[in-house]
């Protein structure tokens, strides 16, 4: 809910926390979203490109599968234009410009824009905002987890290096013993 009322600090009209029981998988959380998206007929749903947690950036894309919504990926910059956006990513080759026919799903980018801090009266108005509270079950979607993790295994651990005391002993170590030159 710290979250929610932070972004009411910063202008969002009101705030809908969707409480689950267990962590839900990237699948389940695409679902609620569908499920808010057919309640809430928002234009625009802009998403971040992956959590922290599971790190899989999978929400977004399963979100417009779902949903039957254009998307665009890694958002560097939106531009709305009627009923369209123009969304602008980075790929290999530089910048790539879509453009969605609305209602779309957007994930963003870290260079989307520059993080703001809300102001305490903007703080204590947040508070008076509403926060709707759901379940999954009022939203009628099934957490039933469909991962199970096996294992999970630490990388291998990576030899200690050597110092050496001149540019020849290194050349020499390089192509004698590592063989990379």
């Amino acid at each position: 809910q710290e979250q929610i009322r932070n972004a009411m600090a910063l202008g969002a009209d009101r705030g809908i926390h969707v409480e689950c029981e267990s962590f839900p998988e990237s699948l389940q959380v695409a679902k609620l979203l569908a499920k808010l998206v057919e309640l809430e007929q928002p234009g625009l749903v802009i998403i971040g490109k992956q959590a922290i947690d599971s790190d899989n950036n999978q929400t977004g894309q399963m979100l417009a599968a779902l949903t039957g919504m254009p998307q665009g990926t890694f958002a560097s910059e939106v531009v709305v234009e009627g009923e369209h956006a123009l969304v602008t990513r980075e790929v290999d080759g530089g910048l790539q410009t879509l453009k969605l026919t609305l209602p779309a799903v957007v994930s963003t980018d870290l260079r989307l824009n520059e993080p703001r801090y809300a102001k305490l009266p903007d703080i204590m108005k947040a508070k008076r905002k509403p926060l709707d509270v759901k379940t999954a079950d009022e939203l009628g979607v099934d957490l039933t987890p469909r991962v199970t993790t096996l294992k999970v295994t630490p990388p291998p651990t990576r030899e200690a290096g050597i110092k050496v005391n001149s540019v020849e002993e290194l050349l020499s170590k390089l192509r004698d013993e590592a063989k990379v030159i």
